[in-house]
């Protein structure tokens, strides 16, 4: 059990707590779930001709105090919400430290029994991602050109194993952020028994849109619809 749990509740600094922890969670999710978004909307420009997406990469890296300070803010994000991801398990496990004869999952969605494992699936694809589109370091499907950005992105998804763990991070994303985005508003003390199961739904949809959006590139690639020029 961990210190903070034995100290009286009045000598505890917000994020000691539960509830504190929760938050974190909350906020740092939601700062992750707008990259995401944004940066779907970024990567769907693929479908455009060629110069668009380059273009925007180009407008990207010409403001490097922006560029820079959005990184470091993702990389706080990150590392707040693997600290509270961790720190709740472990509150979780000091409060029945004798599991289960026989666990029942009524309560609970795959999605939520599946949340300890996928964030650290999706972490391993961000930093592969970053390796493969980002750096250039990894990447199988031919020379690597930071100029353009159409060509990396169509002949890295024609390497297939690359394209097929695409695939699956982003499945698991779906999973995740469906339950983090309804989740979140609990956290956050939104939580009725009329606006709860509504913001579910709101949660799965936007949840499988994003998805499908990521997915849609790779596919459209394996697919010849996109070609590198």
């Amino acid at each position: 059990m961990s210190a903070a749990a034995n100290l009286p509740l009045a000598q505890l600094r917000f994020w000691e707590t539960t509830i504190g922890k929760k938050a974190i969670m909350a906020v740092t999710g939601f700062i992750l779930f707008g990259f995401v978004v944004g940066h779907l909307l970024g990567n769907l420009q693929i479908y455009l001709p060629p110069e668009k997406i380059n273009h925007y990469s180009e407008a990207l890296r010409s403001v490097p105090v922006l560029l820079w300070g959005a990184r470091i803010t993702l990389l706080v994000s990150v590392c707040l919400h693997i600290w509270a991801s961790f720190a709740l398990w472990m509150l979780q496990r000091a409060a029945r430290p004798i599991p289960y004869v026989k666990k029942s999952n009524v309560h609970s969605t795959y999605a939520s029994r599946t949340m300890m494992w996928s964030g650290p699936i999706i972490l391993a694809f961000v930093i592969f991602h970053l390796l493969h589109f980002t750096f250039g370091v990894v990447h199988p499907g031919g020379p690597f050109d930071e100029h353009n950005v159409y060509n990396n992105v169509v002949t890295g998804f024609q390497f297939w194993p690359a394209s097929l763990f695409y695939i699956i991070a982003m499945i698991l994303l779906c999973y995740h952020l469906y339950h983090g985005l309804w989740s979140m508003f609990q956290s956050l003390g939104y939580s009725h028994p009329v606006y709860t199961p509504w913001i579910q739904r709101i949660a799965k949809v936007v949840a499988i849109l994003i998805a499908v959006g990521y997915i849609s590139i790779p596919v459209s690639v394996l697919a010849g619809f996109i070609k590198p020029v």
